[in-house]
């Protein structure tokens, strides 16, 4: 049992359903609020300063003010955002993906705190969307409803623009950005840290394999399950799973046993 497992049977109490749907409705309401009152978003954001003074619920408001200003691109903005909110709920579950969110919260808060009000909800659902890049890839959204682009390309490019602003930035800005990111750091630096370790070791067999003859006896793969590799059954497809770990197709996660 993994400790989300063993949190979710402690605490499981705290997962809200369908949770970034709501988040999507308040921020459709805070944006229509707005427009019908010039400056109302200035009483919920994420202010230190006001903060410091007692208004304590901006730390929680903050989550409600749309960044954009122009309809069609908050209608957009918004309609994604519960697009990737549904993804997530059915890859993770509310509980998961409410402890995520919280978490989330709190680094965006520290952040705030270290650099003076320079984040916002923004790295929030920043964090929300390369969730959901992790378990979904290969989705495709259309851009503008007419280009073609895979959900993970998105990602890196996203990635590209922090990194940039995480070199040029300055110190304090770069502590705060990690801090605004630990929620994904804390949900998928282990598996991504044992994905890379496991590339190496198939980068340095495969090393070892080009080096050796055709009668080695080193394999290039093997299945976590069974143990079979190419040279017992040289038939054999082998695929890496999400947990990191190298499978045959029979024993795949989700996969179904060919038939014979």
């Amino acid at each position: 049992m993994t400790l989300l497992d063993r949190l979710e049977r402690r605490i499981g109490f705290i997962a809200v359903p369908g949770l970034i749907r709501i988040i999507v409705t308040f921020n459709a309401l805070v944006f229509g609020l707005v427009l019908l009152n010039p400056g109302f978003e200035a009483y919920l954001s994420l202010d230190m300063a006001r903060i410091r003074t007692g208004e304590l619920w901006r730390l929680v408001t903050y989550i409600f003010v749309p960044q954009i200003h122009h309809f069609l691109l908050v209608a957009v903005a918004l309609w994604f955002l519960w697009f990737i909110g549904d993804g997530l709920e059915r890859a993770w579950g509310p509980f998961r993906v409410t402890l995520y969110f919280l978490l989330g919260m709190v680094g965006t808060t520290l952040a705030a705190v270290l650099t003076d009000a320079q984040f916002s909800n923004r790295m929030l659902f920043t964090t929300i969307f390369f969730a959901f890049a992790f378990f979904y890839p290969e989705e495709v959204i259309y851009l503008f409803f007419i280009l073609p682009v895979k959900i993970k390309w998105l990602a890196w490019v996203y990635c590209a623009f922090l990194l940039l602003g995480f070199l040029v930035g300055t110190m304090s800005y770069r502590l705060g950005l990690l801090v605004a990111l630990s929620n994904y750091f804390i949900f998928f630096g282990p598996q991504m840290l044992h994905h890379f370790r496991h590339r190496h070791e198939v980068s340095t067999r495969r090393k070892r394999f080009d080096g050796q003859s055709q009668g080695g006896d080193e394999p290039l793969h093997k299945c976590a399950t069974c143990g079979a590799t190419e040279l017992t059954d040289p038939n054999l497809e082998f695929r890496v799973s999400r947990d990191g770990e190298e499978y045959c197709m029979q024993h795949l996660p989700g996969a179904t046993a060919p038939t014979r």
